[in-house]
């Protein structure tokens, strides 16, 4: 073995001892506490809203107000009913199970559709319902499983469908072109064709307007600080890098990966720019844009980031959630409290706006789901 092929086993070797000792342990929220033992901005509030989930994933609003989460370990999806809306949970029920390791959901065109690992699946949906009426559909089969193994779906302005799927890897060529990329179908999964390329492990995605974004992973076993996690608006028929560059820096050029050693600079100044980026190895996950009313002003139409927490870095990333302002790429802290030191009292995934205005968190570490409120100091 050559000098360069023992020296990148050494940086994996470390890289691997750091991550035993970076890895967060769950203890769970500290419930004697005010917010849980959460920071947040002054005025809001966080409670446990939901419980009994093994790992409860991406969440969905349904027509009526119901909110559905699925839970990847037990492959079912459930239904959160609050239907006199005074932020208390009444019921909650399993709508569907049998799933294999479902994570997005999305409401459209009188269906439920679910992102299983391996296949877009979809049941029929009319306001109210809390149990599936007919065994799923499947409408687009996926790469199923490897190193990324969560699927995500959305719908856009043109009642297409936009699927991502994540790599088998930290950083290789994908034999796969649905592997590293999000597709465009029509709702019955046909006509599928690339829509953006490149993205290693896009698993928040939201239609914001007319723009569709993008929380992304970046790769591993570059040191602390590189590459930083990124966001990206995305773009039909453009690629984001990966996996022969990392951004750097927001609305900066993507540098070239000399470790991967494929391509070249010029290829990754082609590359799309991140508009936002935030500290390496927090692994951004769900998202969502505050379209509700009942926070303040300045809070509306911020996007939300779940940043679900380092697993090789010292010291520790993320764990916490974060807003970034789609216009500018500003990042600031929105909820803290969740890491100290090298235990965590959970590990944020996804966020959900409710039909009255507060914020949905799951939380994958304790199988729970928060409310995030405010009222005014």
């Amino acid at each position: 073995m050559n000098f360069h092929g023992r020296r990148r086993l050494g940086l994996v070797a470390l890289s691997l001892t750091a991550a035993l000792s970076a890895c967060a342990v769950v203890t769970g929220p500290n419930t004697t506490s005010p917010d849980l033992g959460l920071t947040l901005p002054a005025g809001f509030h966080a409670a446990i809203y939901a419980t009994g989930f093994k790992k409860p994933r991406l969440m969905a609003l349904a027509p009526n107000g119901d909110v559905f989460v699925s839970d990847d370990s037990t492959g079912q999806v459930s239904v959160l009913l609050d239907r006199n809306h005074d932020g208390t949970l009444d019921a909650q029920q399993v709508f569907a199970s049998g799933l294999n390791k479902p994570s997005s959901l999305v409401f459209h065109g009188g269906f439920l559709y679910v992102a299983n690992t391996d296949a877009i699946v979809r049941f029929p949906y009319t306001p109210g319902d809390v149990q599936a009426s007919a065994a799923p559909e499947k409408v687009v089969d996926l790469p199923g499983g490897g190193m990324h193994y969560s699927r995500t779906v959305v719908f856009g302005p043109d009642d297409r469908m936009y699927v991502a799927a994540g790599s088998t890897c930290n950083a290789c060529e994908e034999s796969d072109p649905k592997r590293a990329a999000v597709w465009v179908y029509d709702a019955d999964g046909k006509n599928g064709r690339p829509f953006a390329t490149g993205l290693r492990n896009a698993v928040g995605l939201e239609w914001y307007g007319d723009t569709l974004y993008a929380t992304t992973n970046g790769r591993d076993f570059k040191g602390n600080d590189t590459p930083p996690e990124s966001f990206f608006r995305l773009q039909d028929g453009q690629n984001y890098g990966w996996p022969y560059c990392y951004p750097v820096a927001s609305n900066a050029a993507q540098q070239w990966d000399k470790d991967f050693g494929k391509k070249d600079q010029a290829y990754c100044n082609a590359a799309q720019p991140a508009f936002a980026t935030t500290i390496a190895h927090a692994a951004p996950l769900g998202l969502a844009f505050y379209t509700g009313t009942s926070f303040p002003a300045d809070y509306r139409n911020l996007m939300f980031v779940a940043l679900h927490g380092s697993w090789n870095r010292l010291p520790p990333s993320g764990y916490k959630v974060i807003t970034v302002n789609p216009q500018t790429g500003e990042t600031r802290d929105f909820i803290t409290g969740f890491l100290r030191g090298v235990t965590t009292s959970g590990r944020p995934v996804d966020l959900q706006v409710t039909s009255d205005g507060a914020l949905l968190l799951s939380d994958d570490g304790n199988g729970l789901i928060y409310r995030i409120s405010y009222a005014a100091p």
